[in-house]
Order: C-alpha cells, then structure tokens, then sequence
C-alpha cells in the first residue's frame, strides 16, 4: 500500500554554484575528448553529487524519508543512476561544446594549480554534509570579513563569474515547480495550485532566496578554497572570468540544472511505489 498524499511544504534545495543560459556554440568536439575533458575538470564528480540534492526532496514534500526505510536508498540509487547522468550529459556536451571552449577549460584545469582546484572542489561537492560544510565556511568567510581580507572581493568575483547572467534563482525555482506538479501528478501530495500560482508564490520569495543563494555561495567558496593563497584564488577569478571559460560553465551548469530536473520528475514519480517501512 502506498502512502497517503500530503499537503505539499513549500523548502528550498541546497544551493548548486549554476547558470542557466543557452549557448552558441558551433563545432562540437568528439566523445573521447569529452570523456577526458569531464574528468580534467571535475564536471563528471558534480555530476555523481547530483544524487546527494536528494535528501532535500522529502523536505519539500513534507515526507519523512526514515518512514520508507532501505526502500528510499534503493530508490535514489535507482534515479539518480551516475552512469545514466553522465551518458546525459556526454551526449549532450557531444553536440555543443565547441573546440575552442573545451581546449581552453582543459589548458587551464590541467595545470598544477588546476589539477589542485580541481582535487578541492570533487572533495566539497562530495560533501554529505552540506550543513557542516556551510556552517564551517560562514565561520571563515566572517573571519576574512573581520580581518577585511581582499578574498572577501574575491570570492565575490567568483560568484558573479559562475552565475554572469543571475540566472541560478530562476532554475532552482522552475525545478521545484517541476518535482511538485509531478509529484501531484503522481498522487505522493495533494497541490491546490496552478503551475502559474506555483511559480508565482515562489515569485514572492525570490528576494530572501537570492540572498541566501548568495550568502551559500560565499560560504561555500570559503570553505572549498581555503587552502589556497590570496593569489592562487585572484588566478582562478581571473581564469573564470575569460569569455571561453564563460561559455564553458554556462553549458556545464545548463545540463547539471537540466538532469537534476529531470531526475527529481522521475523520483517524484517513483515515490508513489514507496512503502511505510515496519518494525520486525
């Protein structure tokens, strides 16, 4: 027997550093190129943490994930399948990303410094405790603010590179839309909106969002590049903020945003076959 639908309790995913916005780019490069360009950047290891945003799903839904007990492992593990999420998003990098773009993300990523962001970034979006980490990266990013640090412009530069088009807000939103109406469609919660009111009502929370988006941002950066120097990091901002690099990560975060979506559509689904989990 499956669950009764509940009310819908209206949560925020963990922040993602993103950008949503459609490229032009013309020659695309071949798929073993792509294969070595996901691992030099670190893009195939965001990709596997995607599975990890799962956690938040329950939330939204106002569900107890401990209540279906292994079922809810099985099931994730089912969805957010790494293999099919990187076969995605080679596919899809097959027929956009452009030679240029790629040979300039790789010449930099395969450098010293590179291969060590690289090695501290897989390291953070692994994370299973986004909670700590955030909490841990507030904690220093406050202390370079009080020791009026030039990271503090730094890692704001940085934000503002990943995201140049500010359109990370709206993507996390319309995924919310998405995993809810098919979470309704599917019986697990009971949705008295529209689409439209549902997008408009998280409309009205778009302010506090943004700020909070931010304000991860920020924390997340701290904790991540810690271990860096003023120089090594002013480096990485400038590597960031070259158009070609641009390109890259507006791709790069379109498909992560993309998957994601899709995922959590499949996982709304899914949670209709849950069970109550029940003591032996």
């Amino acid at each position: 027997m499956t669950h009764q639908p509940r009310r819908f309790a209206i949560a925020f995913f963990a922040p993602f550093v993103a950008l949503i916005l459609l490229p032009s780019l013309v020659i695309a490069a071949n798929r073993d190129r792509i294969e070595a360009f996901l691992t030099t950047t670190g893009f195939d290891v965001a990709l596997e943490s995607i599975a990890l945003a799962s956690g938040s799903a329950p939330q939204m839904l106002g569900i107890d994930p401990e209540g279906f007990g292994s079922d809810w492992t099985r099931l994730t593990e089912e969805v957010f399948d790494t293999e099919g999420m990187h076969e995605t998003a080679v596919s899809i990098l097959e027929e956009t990303l452009s030679d240029d773009a790629l040979n300039h993300a790789v010449d930099f990523y395969a450098s010293d410094l590179g291969q060590r962001l690289v090695e501290a970034e897989n390291a953070s979006h692994m994370e299973e405790d986004d909670d700590v980490k955030q909490q841990q990266g507030q904690e220093i990013f406050a202390a370079l603010v009080q020791a009026g640090s030039p990271r503090v412009e730094s890692y704001k530069r940085m934000n503002a590179a990943i995201d140049s088009s500010g359109t990370s807000l709206r993507a996390l939103q319309e995924i919310q839309v998405r995993f809810l109406l098919a979470a309704s469609a599917s019986g697990v919660i009971e949705l008295q909106l529209s689409a439209e009111e549902l997008r408009q009502m998280l409309k009205s929370n778009e302010a506090g969002m943004r700020q909070s988006l931010q304000l991860s941002g920020l924390a997340g950066a701290a904790y991540t590049y810690q271990a860096f120097s003023d120089t090594e990091v002013d480096d990485y901002v400038d590597a960031l903020e070259h158009p070609l690099m641009q390109e890259v990560y507006e791709l790069l975060n379109a498909i992560q945003y993309e998957i994601m979506a899709m995922r959590f559509e499949v996982l709304a689904a899914r949670m209709a076959e849950l069970h109550p989990a029940q003591d032996i």
